[in-house]
């Protein structure tokens, strides 16, 4: 009897180990697929998010550019450092998903909006009317949302997958949109490519009632196929998988802007002032906006409760 206990507790520790070897086997694998495709959800509503590894690069750019009578630097051109890996929106942040934020808490998002017709004017549009001359889609990227909708949007979100979800710092937006290259657009140093990867002021736009009268700058020489906003994910994504990184509508950051980059800075958090922020940064430029804001350099910086047709937001996440 002895005896049998023995081989049998002998053979059960062999199949146990056997068993356990295909389990880490599985696993590991599996878990390198998942590495692999980066890409995932934190529940059925949540936007889609993909991981974005570390690295370093070069941020900013020794142009200038003329805003508003302005002349608005872009440096000096100094290296960042992004420490650890992090989660962004593949999309901008949708109709659809900022809807189910708005059914799930009763929040109130701005109830005005601004839009451009040869000056910054003021309407009583929202998001579910952004002056488009139709319905929104639920796939078009939400607009007329002010930096401090942006925010509730994301802190709702942190709330219902006990994750931390946030927007994405100056920096980190900079480093996906140059993703890895020092062209002059995120997509090369020609301005005729970019309606392959970005919806921009083209000759579509140019053709519309609505820039042909109040647009003053030239279009770029290409075709996107959109007048105005397009649908999110209509472009080739960027080598880390993102769309729209540039283009489609202006996305707010987290940074409190400032005329400079602070001397010395090389981690990838966001610009912070004490007591009140007066202006907040946005990147990316829109379909409306002259090609020369869409070089991933361009900083925007306007201020925190300003709603717009050509602003929307992209998401981040800590890992």
């Amino acid at each position: 009897m002895k005896q049998f206990k023995k081989k049998f507790l002998s053979g059960s520790l062999i199949i146990f180990s056997l068993s356990l070897l295909i389990n880490l086997f599985f696993t590991e694998k599996s878990l390198l697929a998942s590495d692999e495709s980066k890409k995932f959800k934190d529940c059925e509503i949540c936007p889609e998010m993909v991981v974005i590894p570390p690295g370093e690069f070069q941020m900013g750019s020794e142009l200038t550019e003329e805003v508003l009578g302005l002349t608005r630097t872009e440096g000096p051109v100094h290296k960042r450092i992004i420490s650890k890996r992090f989660a962004v929106g593949i999309f901008e942040v949708s109709n659809k998903e900022f809807k189910s934020f708005i059914d799930s808490t009763n929040y109130r998002p701005s109830q005005s909006c601004t839009k451009w017709k040869g000056k910054v004017i003021q309407f009583d549009g929202n998001w579910l009317d952004p002056d488009y001359g139709r319905e929104p889609k639920d796939n078009e990227p939400v607009v007329c949302v002010s930096w401090y909708d942006a925010k509730a949007y994301t802190v709702w979100l942190s709330g219902i997958t006990h994750q931390k979800y946030r927007l994405l710092s100056e920096a980190e937006w900079e480093y996906i949109a140059k993703n890895n290259n020092n062209y002059k657009w995120a997509w090369g140093d020609k301005a005729s490519d970019a309606c392959k990867y970005s919806n921009v002021f083209d000759i579509d736009g140019k053709k519309s009632n609505y820039a042909e009268k109040f647009a003053t700058w030239d279009p770029t020489n290409c075709l996107d196929g959109f007048e105005r906003v397009a649908p999110v994910g209509s472009f080739s994504p960027n080598k880390f998988g993102v769309y729209d990184i540039t283009g489609n509508v202006w996305e707010w950051m987290e940074d409190c802007s400032e005329a400079e980059y602070k001397n010395g800075q090389l981690d990838e958090k966001p610009n912070q002032v004490r007591g009140h922020c007066e202006k907040r940064s946005v990147k990316g430029g829109s379909w409306l906006s002259k090609i020369s804001r869409h070089r991933p350099s361009f900083r925007g910086r306007d201020p925190e409760n300003l709603s717009s047709h050509i602003f929307g937001f992209r998401i981040a996440k800590d890992l």
